[in-house]
Parts: structure tokens; sequence; C-alpha cells
């Protein structure tokens, strides 16, 4: 009886529960149809949201530096993996890497993607080469002085190494210590200043002389303020050479009358004398103590532009007051032409006397004497016109 009456509830429960069935809708039946498991990790982090930096040969890539040993450097790149500097690449930058630490942001260029190791290679040799001209660029600005090693002599100046950079010293940037010794610096260490720093150009210059003669340069620049065009100075012949005299010139520093800064300068071949100068050796030797007047100074090379001949009045000034028209006087030949002769008449003015007043048979050599008149005087234009008197008897006058 009460076996029925269990069965009779039982199956009136199950009448009372209802039984609901789900359905998928069109849009949840689509993407349950079109969704694909992930097959590589770039899907798998897009579906989750996340997105990775895909490197590309060649280029330069941001990262931050998670790890250095002493034959490589490891970076987080926000790639799949972190990059790798290794083997040669870590060796052309160790002394770059030497100064850097775990933490710093750096930028690198990609060498390859991926390696047979699944490895992103990367190099620093731009960073380096970059860090480098910043070094030489703040040396420049600060006149840090730097260590440099002679590695090649050239016509031009000795090729250095400083580092892994290559530069050059001109061999006028060298002080009078080595003077004519450049040779013997092959090798050796040698203190120098940055005096050109150009990465675009790729150009790293070097001065010796601004280290070991600081003092005299400084000297150098003082005297050069004080220099004023039109004053006379004093100097040393310092060179000569076929198209002038170079003159080391001494001027005051500021107002110490003992004290002297000593300025190169030039005197070019026609400021020697006032009459022609075929060669400047005829006129002064390397050691000749010389006074000069100063031209003018040349703004670029800092060098001076002299003269020697200004120091004496110009002759062609009082020629005219001199040998006036008619004058007659006794010259030497000092020029034959084939339009004439020229007479010297004191030093710096020469006279002509025109081919078409010479006979035939008047002939003459240079350093010959002539006795000779005036026929005309253009001072402006240092011109002279003269004729040949006559001294002996005409043949047949009576």
């Amino acid at each position: 009886m009460a076996d029925k009456q269990n069965e009779t509830t039982a199956t009136e429960e199950k009448k009372e529960t209802p039984v609901v069935e789900t359905k998928k809708t069109s849009t949840e039946a689509q993407e349950s149809k079109t969704t694909k498991k992930p097959q590589t990790m770039d899907e798998l982090l897009a579906m989750v949201g996340e997105t990775i930096i895909v490197p590309k040969k060649g280029q330069v890539i941001s990262g931050t530096i998670s790890a250095i040993d002493k034959k490589m450097m490891t970076i987080d790149i926000g790639a799949k993996t972190e990059g790798i500097v290794i083997d040669k690449e870590f060796d052309v930058a160790v002394d770059y890497i030497a100064d850097l630490k775990v933490g710093e942001e750096i930028d690198a260029v990609v060498l390859s993607p991926e390696n047979n190791r699944g490895q992103i290679l990367l190099s620093l040799k731009k960073a380096a080469v970059d860090s480098k001209w910043e070094y030489f660029e703040d040396a420049l600005e600060n006149n840090t002085i730097l260590e440099v090693k002679g590695v090649e002599i050239n016509k031009g100046g000795l090729i250095v190494e400083c580092g892994t950079m290559r530069g050059f010293i001109p061999s006028s940037q060298f002080g009078k210590q080595f003077m004519g010794k450049i040779k013997n610096l092959k090798g050796k260490s040698i203190s120098v200043l940055p005096i050109e720093v150009d990465k675009e150009k790729n150009r790293l210059i070097f001065s010796e002389r601004h280290v070991s003669e600081a003092k005299e340069l400084a000297q150098r620049d003082q005297a050069l303020d004080n220099v004023q065009t039109g004053t006379n100075y004093e100097g040393v012949v310092s060179g000569v050479m076929p198209f002038g005299l170079f003159v080391t010139v001494e001027v005051p520093v500021a107002d110490k009358k003992d004290e002297f800064g000593h300025v190169e300068g030039l005197i070019h071949i026609s400021e020697i004398s006032w009459e022609k100068v075929n060669n400047p050796k005829d006129y002064h030797k390397v050691g000749d103590r010389v006074k000069v007047k100063v031209l003018g100074i040349d703004d670029k090379t800092g060098k001076l532009n002299l003269s020697l001949k200004q120091m004496s009045d110009d002759p062609w000034e009082k020629i005219e007051e001199s040998y006036p028209v008619g004058t007659t006087f006794t010259g030497t030949v000092s020029r034959v032409e084939a339009f004439g002769i020229f007479v010297n008449v004191e030093a710096g003015v020469d006279g002509l006397i025109h081919a078409s007043k010479l006979t035939p048979d008047q002939t003459f050599k240079k350093g010959e004497e002539v006795t000779v008149s005036v026929e005309s005087v253009e001072p402006k234009q240092r011109r002279m016109s003269l004729s040949v008197v006559t001294t002996t008897v005409p043949v047949g006058y009576k």
C-alpha cells in the first residue's frame, strides 16, 4: 500500500517538473562554427587582447636591457622572445656596453628577426658609433684633453687612434718640439685636443699644439685681439717661399710691454719691395728680423697680411718732382724686352725707352749704364717715358 502511494507521488512530481530545452541563437551558432583554435603564438595573444612587436631586419628598435654578461647582452624589445647581442656584434661594442646597466633603455638595430635557434639578433654598432661621436663632441665643447696613439704617417700629418675611432693630426697642429719628428710618433701615445668633429663628413681632427703650446696659443689669441690694421710690428722670418715670406710677428699682450704673443703672417711677393721682385730669397732668409706693417687680418685663419715695402714711402709719389720732364741722368738697364728697355731710375722706379726711339745700332744689355732724358712722367699710372741721350759725336758730323 505504501509502495503504491510513493509511486503515485513520484509520478506526480515528475509531471509537475517541466523539461527546459535550450537552443542556440543563429548568431551563437555562426560564431560556434567560425571560431577556430589559435595556431600560432601571435593568434593566441591576439585572442586575449595582447600585441607583440614583430621586428624586421634593419629596423632600429628600442628596448630595455635585461641582462649583461661577458659575452652577451639580452634586451627586452617587446617581441615574443628577447633580443640578444652576441659574438662580433658584442665585441665591436664592448666599450660602449661597459658603460651600460641593466634596466637602461637603448636603441638597437635588428640583424636577424630569427636565427636557427629562434633568437632575435641585434647590433649595437650604430649606437656605439653615435655614442663615440657624442663623446668627441663633448670633448670639443669642453676642451677635454684626450690620449691618442699614432698609427700611420702621410704627407699631411699623422693618423691616430682613440679607442676604436681614427682621427688625424695635421702637421701644422704639432708643437715646436715635434717639428720634423712626426715620423717618430708612430705607436706612441700623444695628448691632444679635438678641433673639428663632424660625423656627417666623418672628420675627426686633433691638435697636439693646443696641448703642448696652450699658453703660447692663449697669448696669440690675446695678441690677435690687439692687432690693428696699419700698425707696425717687429717679427722674425719663419719661411721663404716663391710666393712670399712668412713672418712670426711679435705683438704685445694686453698692456704688458714685456710679454708678447706670436702671430703668423705672410708678406706676399708683391709687398716685399717697391721694385719688381723675382725671388723673395734674394731679400731675406729664415731668422732675419724685420719690421712690417699689418695690412689686414684673415678672419678664417687668424693670419696677418703684411707688407715690407710700405714701411717706406712709395717712390712714385715724388718722382715727378725729382725727375721733371727734360731731366737728364744716367741709369742702369734693369730689363730688356722686345718692345724696349727698362732703365732703373731709383729703387722702385723704372722708366721705359720704347723700341721706336732706338736706332738699329743701339743695343743694350741688363746692367749696362745708359744716359737718358725724361720725356713724360705719369705717377698714378706708374709710368715714365725715356729717350737715349747721345754722348758720342755721330759719324760724319762736322
